[in-house]
């Protein structure tokens, strides 16, 4: 119940962007591992759970774009959530809405906005619907098998439970990190560009 709920929050509600989605899926699919002196979850489980939260939270975010998403975004003074939404767009607009909605899913930050972003921009409900379904599946399903396949081949991998956790953090947060550094950038040449004698 908790990874569904933490996962709808994230793809869902504007609010969620700053969940560890990755790391709460792989280190989910780490737990379902049996292990002597720990409680292990259910790999079958936990898989009905992350694709129910992820596909849910993303149609829900959607509908939240439809009915007003702009505005919402407007309001939050986050700039994380504010390059997220220009990234997403940017991601529609160079992609198309295929590839665009199945990419976002593993881009912490761009995942939360894509979904009301699209319903802000008139993304087909239908299209929208197949292509976050096919993303919400194979960005959850591939998290927790990974995790759940590190912990069936290491023993006592417990032991190295926290050092993974903060690696996938690291990983996932890389795109972002990347995103940051491409629009800094763009600022920066269109700075340069505004500037008294530089390129018109």
């Amino acid at each position: 119940m908790g990874v569904a709920v933490i996962l709808f929050a994230e793809t869902g509600l504007l609010v969620g962007f700053f969940l560890p989605g990755d790391s709460l899926l792989f280190t989910a699919g780490l737990l379902c591992v049996p292990a002597s002196g720990r409680v292990h979850l259910s790999l079958g489980q936990v898989l009905i759970a992350a694709v129910a939260g992820a596909l849910v939270g993303a149609q829900f975010g959607y509908w939240l774009g439809r009915r007003g998403g702009r505005a919402l975004l407007a309001r939050s003074r986050a700039r994380r959530l504010h390059a997220g939404a220009a990234r997403a767009e940017e991601l529609l607009t160079r992609y198309g809405h295929a590839k665009a909605i199945i990419l976002a899913r593993f881009v912490p930050v761009v995942r939360t906005v894509l979904n009301p972003l699209a319903g802000i921009l008139g993304v087909p409900r239908g299209r929208f619907a197949l292509w976050q379904s096919v993303g919400g599946v194979v960005w959850t399903v591939a998290l927790v098998v990974a995790g759940y396949g590190l912990g069936s081949s290491v023993p006592n991998v417990d032991r190295y439970l926290l050092p993974l956790v903060a690696m996938i953090v690291v990983i996932s947060l890389l795109p972002l990190a990347n995103e940051f550094r491409r629009a800094r950038v763009t600022r920066r040449r269109a700075a340069a560009g505004q500037r008294p004698g530089g390129p018109l």
